[in-house]
C-alpha cells in the first residue's frame, strides 16, 4: 500500500507494505543483543556467588583450629586401633642399566 502525503510544495510516498519477514529480520538484532545480555547477566551472577563462596570457605578454613592428621590404620587389620605406621616399601632399580662413559 502505497500513501501519498503532500506537505506544503512537497509530496512524500510512504511504502506501508511490512511483511513477517522484514519483521524478523529487523528485530533479529534486538533479539541476539538481548540473549547475549541475558547471557552475561548469568555469568556475572554464577561469578560473584563463587567468589563469595570461595572467600567464605577460604575464612572457615583459616579459622578452624590447626589438628594434626590421624595416624592411617593398618592395611592388614583394618578394625586394628593400633597406632602403628604401615611399613614402607622400596623398589631397587635391578632392571635398569645404566650406561657409564
Amino acid at each position: 500500500m502505497t500513501t501519498a502525503t503532500t506537505l506544503g510544495d512537497a509530496t512524500f510516498f510512504l511504502n506501508m507494505t511490512t511483511r513477517g519477514e522484514d519483521f524478523l529480520y529487523k528485530s533479529s538484532g534486538a533479539i541476539v543483543a538481548a540473549i547475549v545480555v541475558v547471557v552475561i547477566v548469568i555469568f556475572t551472577v554464577v561469578l560473584i556467588l563463587l567468589k563469595m563462596y570461595n572467600r567464605k570457605m577460604r575464612i572457615r578454613r583459616e579459622l578452624e583450629p590447626k589438628s594434626p592428621k590421624p595416624a592411617a590404620p593398618s592395611a592388614l587389620d583394618p578394625n586394628s586401633n593400633s597406632s602403628q605406621q604401615p611399613t614402607a616399601v622400596t623398589f631397587g632399580p635391578a632392571d635398569v642399566h645404566v650406561e657409564t662413559r
